[in-house]
Formats: C-alpha cells, structure tokens, sequence
C-alpha cells in the first residue's frame, strides 16, 4: 500500500496551495487525455521532452494496470537566513550519522542537528549546478535548463526571468551576500549580482575545471587560455549604476561592478575558504550593525575534489584519517566559526541555519570523495545522487534534537523562507506575476513551504513526489511517497558513470524505500520480480500525481535547454531552425 496521505498545513495559504494540488490530482484518464493534447505544445517538440508522455504512459500501463511589510517592521522581525552549502559531502561523514565510525568527529555540523532538525529522506540534485539551482530558484532544474554541470565559457546559465530567494528577500528589507562556489553560469549576466544578491565573492566552477591551466599538457596556443581558461575568483557588487562595458567573453557588465581576484589555483584552494568565510563574516558584521536581516550563502570549496590541504592542517582529523578526513574537519571548523559569531552577536536566537550539500558523493577519485550509505555516487539515478545530509537550527521555532522522516528538497526552502521572512504566499503571488521593482516574475515555484512541518506544527511534509532529473534534463525516476519508479538506470560506476548512457528501461524498476533505503531489491533479492510484478498495479497514484507535475510544463516550460558534451547534440542545436514557438 502508498503510505497515508499527508496532514494539510495550519496556514491558510498552504491549504490553498494543497487544494490546488487536489485539483491537479485529476482522475488518470482524464490526466492522460490532456497530455496528449500536448503534442503540438513546444515541450513535445523535441525528442527528449516527449519521453515525458512515455514515462507517465509506462507507469499507468503497468499500473492499470497507474503583502510586503515595510522595511522597518522587516528589521526588526524578520529572521536572519545563513545557509552553509558544502560540496560533494556524503550522509556518512557527518559523526552524528556515523556515530564516530569514520574516526573524526564534525561537533559544529552535529550541534545544528542537536539544536534542530535533521532530515532521513531529504533531496539534493544529481550535480553541482543542479543542486544550487534548485535550492536558490525554488524550481526542479528541468524548468530552469541548469541540469548539466557549468563549464568555462557555457552560454547556460540563471536566467534573468528566474528570480531567487535573494531577489525575493530584498523588498522585505534583506540583504544578500553569496560567498564560495556558484556554478550558475559564469558570464557577467548570470552572476549572483545580478540576480538579488548585494554582495558575492567567489568562484563560479567545480575545482578541478579551475586546476587544468596547470597541468602540464594543457594547451600553449597563444590565447588559448583567455579564450577557454576558466575565470578567476570573482568579487562583485550589485550597484544602481548601469555599466554599458562590453566584455568580450563575459559580455555586458551591467549594474554591477566586478573585479577578478585572480585564479584559484591548487594553492590558493589550501586556503581560499578562509577568503570566503572572512568576506562571509564581515558581512554579517555589517549587516548587524546596519540593523539589517540578512540571507547569506556561504558555500565552501569542502568537499569537491581534488582536496588540497595546507601542510600545518595535515592530520588534524586524527591518527586514522587522511587529506579528506582533514578537509572535513575544516570544513566543520568553518561551520563552528559561523556559529560561535552568531552567538557573540546576540542574534543566534533569530537566525535560521541550514547546513546541506548540493549533491552525493563521488566515487571517482576514491579516496578523495564522500561516503555515503545509499546506492551509488552523483550523476546517477540512485540514491546516492540525490539523498544528502542537512540540518536545520532556529531556536525558540523548531524543536530541538527533532527528526524528519518526511520528503524535504532543496526547492523547498524558497517558499519556506519567505514564509519565515513574511510572505508565505510567494508561490501564488509568482503564479500570477510579481512584480519587483521593474520586473514581473512569473514563474512556477516548485517546493512546498515546509514551516510548519519543521516547526512541529505538521507532523507530515506538504511533499510527496520528488523528481529525479538526469543531467541532460530527462526523467530518471520518480518518488512518491515511499515508493520509488526508476526509468532510466545508470549501470556503470566510479568515472565512466560520466561517459555511459542511462539506459531506457521498458518498464521501470520499484523501490520501497521505506523498507529498502539503499536500493538492493533488484540485486540481493531472491524474489524481486515477483514482489515487482504483484506491486506494480499499485502504482496508479504515483503516476496521476507525476503526470500533474508534467502537465505544468505547458504553460511553464524549460526555460533553456542544457548544455551537451555530445557532438551529435551540439551539431544538432547549431543546425536547429530559429523558432518563434
């Protein structure tokens, strides 16, 4: 059986919003008909998106089987927001999951989770910059385009339509800074500035896209690296005056100003989060005295490979560790350095923490890469890819020691912030069209505020479907509840998972995974395709409410296509007719 349905929130706005998901949960015939209808719309036009319609298609034949306040008000009611985003960082090296087992200890990470609330079954995406899209939009990165791990040079990036969680703060009276990775595009358009933030300091690609100018074999040609060499470490400002500089490969500067601190070279990564996490602190020391509310990303190199660690750090982590177990205790001293300056400020009481990883672990350059009990690495289907530790802390609202066993992504705190901040009908208000200052947003925001759950005042979560995306921004699996359908399945491992196809399965594999948290069925099982095929006609529901969530995609469709490595697809886009659809 699906497990029972979820307790409706307290708060008007999300009854309205769950009424509203009721209405989509439209009887499977009916649901089916209208996705039909969808195939002159322009998410069917291309190959990739029709697969949509056989995904839904697949699981029901086998089923059938299936108001701003003021600012003055905001200053001083308005919680502060620190969110700590650490890279690549698997369940299993936190040492209140692990219970000591990897033979260091992460006090600071722990004491978020003692204070407030951890999470069993939260999500994250399946990469970099799949992860941080959908924490800072709010949105599945299928909507978005931002699936694919940003490289040097990639015209895919944030989009100006889509706003973010600083965007949104900034009527209500915040400042935003972002400081550390953001792997959103790295053109002068697509950076934090330029998308609410007051303030970022940082780099803009995973660490060893900014390591290749150094390797020995890297190409001499006279301005070859200008021309494909990553940027550097960037520190820019959001300002009113609008600067009309063209730069050759980063294009318009904007309103903003942007000053490159130089490379971030294998060096400077012993060290460069010292840089991000004193900018970070500086900043929440303005932002105090200025009597401000602040929303600040900090986002550490830890724990991307390649991990390199400065000489006097070398076994800080213990007799049993090595250079990852060192990083990892840097890592939390970072985040205890955070802590103790709320503490010193007075203001730990009205801060939000959220501590989280954008993505699973890699297994690729073992041992130089996270642990992780689920199934697999990023850039999977599995588990693995997508279920990652996080904790939140807000004294006084959310109980402490508390845990989650509910469904929680990273899309979900967009609403869930702002409700905390005041505006707790921010979907519907993008729904319709928000407007802020001179632009109109209309998007559709696809997390679910989880205030009340976290708080105590729910026992359930708004969520039951999460999307799996692929990196080429397909659908590899859906959950719904406890229950997992898996339609793509990635069977390679370690580096080649990043060069094989997901096969295309012709009916999909199911997971419980309530009784099955790590995915082993369809290996260790002597009676899995039994089990499966009693258990699939019980799938109907998980293919109605998926089919709810693609048929959004008509009025709101992808809003760029991801980048490609594969030839076949660059030569297909650069012969694709201009289309006014």
């Amino acid at each position: 059986m699906l497990a029972a349905p979820r307790n409706h929130d307290d708060n008007q706005s999300d009854r309205k919003t769950a009424e509203q998901n009721e209405e989509r949960d439209l009887d499977i015939t009916t649901v089916f008909t209208s996705l039909l209808k969808m195939k002159e719309a322009k998410l069917m036009t291309t190959k990739k998106h029709r697969g949509l319609l056989a995904i839904v298609a697949v699981t029901m034949t086998v089923s059938l089987m299936v108001g701003t306040p003021d600012e003055a008000s905001a200053q001083q009611k308005n919680p502060n927001i620190l969110v700590i985003m650490g890279d690549d960082i698997g369940t299993w090296n936190l040492s209140y999951i692990n219970r000591g087992m990897m033979g260091y200890k992460t006090p600071n990470i722990d004491r978020i989770a003692k204070e407030g609330v951890s999470f069993t079954d939260y999500y994250a995406q399946q990469s970099c910059t799949a992860g941080r899209a959908a924490f800072i939009t709010g949105q599945n990165p299928m909507r978005t385009g931002l699936t694919k791990v940003g490289l040097p040079g990639a015209r895919v990036g944030l989009q100006k339509e889509d706003p973010t969680i600083a965007d949104l703060l900034k009527p209500l009276g915040y400042v935003s800074g972002q400081f550390g990775k953001n792997h959103l595009g790295d053109r002068n358009e697509f950076l934090p500035t330029a998308h609410g933030f007051d303030e970022f300091f940082g780099n803009l690609y995973h660490l060893n896209s900014e390591e290749e100018p150094e390797d020995p074999d890297y190409p001499k040609y006279p301005g070859f690296k200008e021309k494909f060499g990553p940027r550097g470490v960037l520190h820019s400002y959001a300002t009113d005056k609008d600067d009309p500089t063209e730069q050759p490969r980063w294009g318009r500067v904007g309103k903003q100003t942007i000053e490159d601190t130089g490379p971030l070279t294998s060096k400077r990564m012993e060290t460069v989060d010292d840089e991000f996490l004193a900018a970070t602190q500086k900043f929440i020391n303005k932002a105090h005295e200025d009597e401000k509310p602040f929303f600040v990303w900090f986002n550490p190199s830890r724990m991307h490979f390649y991990t390199h660690i400065r000489p006097e750090h070398k076994g800080i982590s213990g007799p049993n560790g090595n250079f990852y177990s060192d990083g990892m205790v840097e890592l939390d001293n970072m985040v205890g350095s955070l802590l103790d300056q709320l503490d010193k400020l007075g203001i730990a009481d009205n801060t939000i923490v959220i501590n989280s990883t954008d993505n699973g672990p890699h297994y690729s350059e073992w041992p130089d890469g996270g642990n992780t009990p689920f199934r697999s690495e990023k850039n999977t289907n599995w588990e693995g890819a997508y279920r990652v530790p996080c904790e939140v802390r807000w004294p006084g609202k959310i109980p402490a020691g508390s845990v989650s066993n509910g469904i929680v992504a990273h899309q979900d705190w967009l609403p869930t912030l702002l409700a905390a901040a005041g505006a707790p009908d921010i979907n519907e208000k993008l729904l319709k069209g928000h407007k802020i200052g001179d632009t109109t947003y209309k998007v559709r925001i696809d997390g679910y505020n989880v205030l009340p759950h976290i708080t105590g005042k729910e026992k359930g979560s708004p969520r039951r479907l999460f999307i799996y995306p692929t990196d080429g921004g397909e659908v590899a699996a859906i959950r719904y509840d406890d229950w997992k359908l898996v339609y793509m399945e990635q069977r390679a491992r370690t580096t080649t998972v990043w060069r094989e196809p997901l096969i295309t399965l012709r009916a999909p594999l199911l997971f419980n995974l309530r009784r099955d948290p790590f995915e082993r069925a369809n290996t260790d099982s002597n009676q899995y395709n039994h089990w499966w095929a009693v258990k699939m006609g019980n799938m109907k529901p998980a293919g109605v409410v998926a089919a709810a969530f693609f048929e959004t995609f008509k009025e709101f469709p992808p809003r760029q296509k991801p980048e490609s490595w594969n030839l076949s697809e660059i030569m297909d886009r650069i012969q694709a007719k201009p289309s006014n659809n």
